[in-house]
C-alpha cells in the first residue's frame, strides 16, 4: 500500500464528531432531556429560567456519557446484533478506549456542575443514575437475569424526579409517579421489541426473556405489566399532576396500549411468523408515542394551570 493510499484510507475511517456524538445515544438522550423538563416544570415551585436550562443540559451531558460507558461496556455484543451493530465502536469509527474516557470525563463533569447549577440532591439522583445504568444494569443485570430490563429500566426512570428535584430541591409522591410511569412502561416496550428481534438476543447471549422463557410468557408478562400501566397512568391524573387534558390523554392511550397488549398475548407463534410480527411491531410503534403523549399532557396541565385552566381546581 502507497503512502498516499494509506492516507486516504486513514481519512476516511478517521472518527467525526457526528461519531462521537452518537456514543451519546442522542435519541435516548432527548427522552431523557424531554421527561426532566417536564418534571421541572410540573413542579409546584418555579426556577429561574437560567438555572433550569443548565440544569437539565448537565442532566443531558449525564445522560450521554451513561451512552458512552454502556457502548463501551457493550462493544463485544454490540458486533454480533443487527440492531447495534452500526454503532461507532463496533463500526471500527471510535475506540472503546475513546468511549470510555470520554463517558467518565462527561460523568464527572455533569454530576459536579449539575450540583453548583441546582442542588446536591439532584447532583446525587444524577450520579445514582449513570452508576444504575453503568454498572447495575449494563455490567451485571443485563447478561445475568431475564428481569435485566424490568430492573435497569429505573435508570431510564430518573430524569423526572430529577427534573422535580431541581425545582422543589426535595422528592415527592408526584416526581415517584413520574419515575413509575417510565419504569412501568419499560419492560412492555422493550419485550415488545425482543419479540421481533429475539435472534438478536440470542446471538449475543444476552438473557432476555424471549430468549429464556420464551415468546408466550414474554405475551402474558406484556400484558401483566400492561394492565398495572392502566392503572397507574390513569390514576396519576387525579394527582396535583393531572387534570382533565392528562386523564383523556391516559384513558385514550391506555385503551389503545391494552388493546395491544391483549392482541398480542391472544397470538400464538404460528400467527406471528406468518405476518413477520405485525402487531408486535405495531405495539412497539405506539409505545414510542406512549411516554412522549403522557408527558406532553402533564406538561401542558402545568402550563394551563398560571391561567386557572390546569389540573382540578
Amino acid at each position: 500500500m502507497t503512502d498516499a493510499s494509506y492516507t486516504a484510507q486513514s481519512k476516511e475511517t478517521e472518527a467525526s464528531f457526528g461519531d462521537y456524538f452518537a456514543l451519546l445515544k442522542p435519541r435516548v438522550m432527548s427522552l431523557v432531556v424531554f421527561t426532566a423538563f417536564v418534571g421541572l416544570m410540573a413542579a409546584p415551585v418555579s426556577v429561574n429560567p437560567i438555572i433550569g436550562f443548565a440544569s437539565i443540559l448537565f442532566l443531558a451531558i449525564g445522560a450521554g456519557a451513561s451512552g458512552a460507558l454502556n457502548m463501551w461496556w457493550d462493544a463485544d455484543i454490540d458486533r454480533v446484533m443487527k440492531r447495534t451493530v452500526g454503532r461507532p465502536i463496533p463500526a471500527g469509527k471510535v475506540q472503546a478506549g475513546e468511549a470510555l474516557y470520554l463517558g467518565a470525563g462527561l460523568s464527572g463533569l455533569a454530576v459536579m456542575m449539575m450540583a453548583l447549577s441546582a442542588n446536591f440532591l439532584a447532583a446525587g439522583l444524577l450520579a445514582f443514575t449513570i452508576f444504575f445504568y453503568v454498572v447495575v444494569y449494563t455490567m451485571w443485570l443485563k447478561r445475568s437475569t431475564p428481569q435485566n430490563i424490568v430492573i435497569g429500566g429505573a435508570a431510564g426512570a430518573f430524569p423526572p424526579l430529577i427534573g422535580w428535584v431541581i425545582a422543589t430541591g426535595s422528592m415527592s409522591i408526584e416526581g415517584w409517579l413520574m419515575f413509575a410511569l417510565i419504569f412501568i412502561w419499560t419492560p412492555p416496550h422493550f419485550w415488545a421489541l425482543a419479540l421481533f428481534m429475539r435472534s438478536d438476543y440470542d446471538d449475543a447471549g444476552v438473557p432476555m426473556l424471549t430468549v429464556t422463557h420464551g415468546r408466550p410468557s414474554t405475551r402474558r408478562h406484556i400484558l401483566g405489566y400492561t394492565i398495572v400501566l392502566f392503572v397507574l397512568a390513569v390514576g396519576a391524573a387525579f394527582t396535583s399532576i393531572g387534570g382533565i387534558v392528562y386523564l383523556t390523554t391516559a384513558v385514550v392511550l391506555n385503551s389503545l396500549f391494552l388493546k395491544g397488549a391483549y392482541d398480542i398475548w391472544r397470538r400464538d407463534e404460528a400467527d406471528s411468523e406468518s405476518d413477520d410480527f405485525a402487531v408486535e411491531r405495531k405495539f412497539f410503534k405506539l409505545s414510542l408515542l406512549y411516554l412522549f403523549l403522557h408527558f406532553g399532557a402533564i406538561l401542558a396541565e402545568a402550563l394551563l394551570r398560571p391561567w386557572g385552566l390546569g389540573g382540578w381546581s
